[in-house]
């Protein structure tokens, strides 16, 4: 579920507080964030199963728990037990064992071996477990190569409680605690006790507040040095989720001393002016002095990296080219009379520049020929015998980019073959791609980090086509990259502007370019038979107008119009939280699209179901699996032996352990951020004024464009126009612009 109960009611009684002990049968809410939790259990002594709520560091189906805390009786709920206190206990019933061995504690029991093991030994089955474990041999359906596995699984599992049981006391979640221990191994304990903030560095989904809470648990003081490098740390690091390279110093100490301070402590601001001097000294900080005398503090790697990137640009741009342009015009010529097509004027000019530039940029909206231009510009290079190479930085957008020359495209890290054991790239300066012609599409996408590994992949005398849309929202990633490659007027650009015939027919189109431009977009009204591919439905200022909107329009006319729900709908969202964010929203669109059925597997995991037949996407950078940030797949089974989950991404399956699934979340419905890169049949776009913040013209434009056939927008006009008038709220700090401009 995504939205909790509401909240307990108050009384003013003194509350009598008691122990009960007993299973968890399974999950009604849970908040990875705060901890809070709605769970059933199974008690000793009572006939049906009790409501429990509080906070739990971690809590999972099949866990035999004993609770402190008091009965409440909820208006709408009914009896409720609040728990102050909790600890897990090892199962004492044939039952409580069988959940507990089942509960996916131990890799190689699921349910069904769990019930034979428990079956067959009864009460001694921990016992046999711990010291006699080949008689396992004497439980039908398991062979010896299993019982390995188990007891491999059980030591594993002996050393991860050790850690669980140290970590939980300090706040940490037993998902977070498995990460630990896989992470650091026999070490954890003492890694965490010397720096519990290098848990925010090296672990997936712990990050600065968590960290410090550990640390104060074991007594680091608030005023520790250690404790302002980390937190400085942290801020920069968000910034660069936010898409900035640097941050002002002032801006960085006002952050930081908003995340250090506590309800009776307040760092001193002079603390840190020492504190970053030391940090650059240590080289674990740049400062670099602007125009203004402001100074801008850098993570040292993004300082490196944008610095490097405008000095291979420089270098690459000042080379000498001998262009023959009456030679490429007579291809050109030859080749649009042979296939009866014509070029613009700008997608002449586009094709010339590239003929023969070390760096071109190719810009434009939709229908205005980006696709044949780059197409063209493949044909000529071709023709003039280049080794040619085409990438993308997502596998979707590779894949389009492939349909649309007719040659093989890669995503960007499969073309500079990206080494897990190295954790960066074969090819770099020292190993240059083979090839003389790069085409990079989806541009705007390219953060400050991969535009560098490409730049710096390139032989000498290769050259680089960069597509992109300039008016889309910039790279997920830290950086603006295309846009401060455009406005720093130092590499060559073409834009197309000019809308093809074919394209004005579509009302998506027309109403992206209108979107541009700051205009209200010209849209259908919704209707049981529309005749436009771009549709509106108002009427509703309330968020929940969009979610019964949007369960009506997945429910009728969706498959009304012959699209397919499961593959073919992709609500597109501007933030997670609220109403009519992405998690409440994957909630209702999981139960309306793939509901339970007792022929999918199914299994919860920090309060998400995830079920057989859901669409997901992946939140992180999985290099070990080669799977990335925003790609998009589908559950193929789940492994509750084995504990595993498999995901096909594309043509290609992807197993995660148990442990990491928060990697992925549900994609019935995904951020417009997320959608960087793709294109889906339909997409259905809310905008409410409850996404306020995020509201901008370039979001909506971005939104709006990844549908290709039917795009529905719902929400408020409100909400439009607030958009529309939104152009600032993105800007980023990068010096990436500044420093080509300088380098020339």
């Amino acid at each position: 579920m995504s939205t909790a109960p509401n909240s307990q009611p108050q009384t003013n009684a003194t509350p009598r507080y008691e122990t009960i002990a007993g299973v968890v049968e399974r999950l009604t809410y849970y908040s990875q964030e705060s901890g809070y939790t709605v769970a059933r259990m199974k008690c000793s002594g009572m006939p049906e199963l009790t409501t429990i709520t509080g906070n739990f560091a971690d809590i999972q189906p099949g866990q035999t728990l004993q609770l402190t805390g008091f009965w409440r009786e909820h208006p709408q709920y009914g009896a409720q037990f609040q728990v102050t206190q909790y600890k897990e206990t090892k199962p004492a019933t044939l039952t409580g064992m069988e959940k507990y061995l089942g509960s996916g504690l131990i890799k190689g029991v699921g349910p069904v071996t769990a019930r034979r093991i428990v079956t067959h030994f009864g009460l001694e089955t921990l016992d046999i477990i711990e010291h006699q474990i080949h008689r396992l041999v004497e439980v039908k359906g398991i062979a010896k190569k299993r019982i390995t596995m188990i007891q491999r699984a059980w030591e594993a599992q002996k050393a991860i409680k050790e850690v669980m049981v140290f970590l939980q006391g300090h706040g940490v979640s037993t998902t977070y605690a498995v990460k630990i221990f896989k992470q650091y191994g026999d070490g954890a304990i003492a890694t965490v006790t010397q720096n519990p903030y290098q848990l925010a560095a090296d672990i997936y989904g712990i990050g600065f507040i968590t960290a410090d809470k550990i640390a104060r648990s074991l007594g680091v003081p608030l005023d520790s040095e250690f404790r302002y490098c980390a937190g400085i740390t942290h801020v920069l690091g968000e910034a660069a989720e936010d898409g900035h390279c640097y941050l002002p110093q002032p801006e960085l100490v006002e952050s930081a001393i908003a995340l250090l301070s506590t309800d009776d402590y307040q760092p001193p601001e002079p603390a840190f002016t020492q504190i970053l001097q030391k940090m650059a000294l240590a080289d674990e900080l740049i400062r670099e002095k602007s125009e203004e005398k402001i100074l801008h503090c850098y993570k040292p790697s993004f300082f490196y990296t944008e610095q490097n990137l405008a000095r291979l640009l420089k270098e690459r741009l000042v080379l000498p080219t001998n262009p023959d342009i009456p030679r490429v015009r007579a291809w050109c010529d030859r080749f649009t009379k042979s296939r009866n097509i014509q070029l613009s004027e700008q997608q002449q000019r586009a094709v010339e520049m590239a003929a023969y530039s070390k760096v071109t940029i190719l810009t434009g909206g939709p229908g205005c020929g980006k696709t044949f231009c780059t197409r063209t510009i493949v044909e000529l290079w071709k023709a003039m015998g280049k080794s040619i190479a085409l990438a993308a930085p997502t596998g979707r957008a590779a894949q389009r980019l492939s349909e649309m020359t007719g040659l093989e495209a890669k995503t960007i890290h499969r073309l500079l073959e990206f080494d897990p054991k190295t954790m960066g790239f074969k090819r770099d300066s020292n190993n240059p791609l083979p090839q003389r012609a790069i085409v990079i599409d989806e541009a705007s996408m390219l953060d400050l980090f991969l535009a560098y590994s490409v730049v710096q992949a390139l032989a000498e005398d290769a050259q680089l086509l960069l597509v992109g849309d300039i008016d889309q929202l910039p790279s997920v990633g830290p950086g603006n990259v295309l846009a401060d490659l455009i406005h720093s007027g130092k590499v060559p650009v073409v834009r197309l502007t000019q809308v093809f015939r074919q394209a004005q027919q579509s009302a998506i189109i027309t109403a992206a370019h209108q979107i541009n431009r700051g205009q209200y977009p010209a849209m259908e009204e919704l209707s049981d038979n529309p005749t436009s591919d771009c549709l509106w439905h108002g009427g509703g200022h309330e968020p929940e107008h969009g979610i019964q909107v949007i369960c009506e329009l997945i429910n009728g006319l969706i498959p009304q119009l012959g699209f397919n729900a499961v593959t073919d709908v992709q609500v597109l969202c501007p933030m997670t939280r609220g109403i009519i964010g992405t998690r409440n929203l994957n909630g209702v669109l999981q139960q309306l699209i793939n509901p339970p059925s007792p022929d999918k597997v199914e299994i919860t995991r920090g309060g998400m179901t995830l079920r057989v037949g859901d669409r997901v996407i992946q939140q992180t950078n999985d290099y070990n699996r080669e799977v990335f940030n925003g790609d998009v797949g589908f559950i193929t089974s789940i492994d509750t032996e084995e504990q595993e989950v498999t995901v096909r991404y594309l043509e290609r399956d992807v197993v995660y352990d148990y442990a990491d699934l928060n990697e992925i979340t549900l994609a019935w419905s995904v951020s417009i951020h997320k959608s960087q890169g793709s294109e889906y049949p339909v997409v259905i776009l809310p905008l409410y004024m409850q996404h306020y913040v995020m509201l901008t013209r370039n979001l909506f434009y971005t939104g709006l464009t990844r549908a290709k056939k039917l795009a529905i927008v719902i929400g408020s006009k409100k909400a439009i126009g607030l958009a529309l008038r939104s152009t600032e709220k993105q800007q980023r700090y990068t010096q990436l612009h500044t420093r080509l401009v300088r380098a020339f």
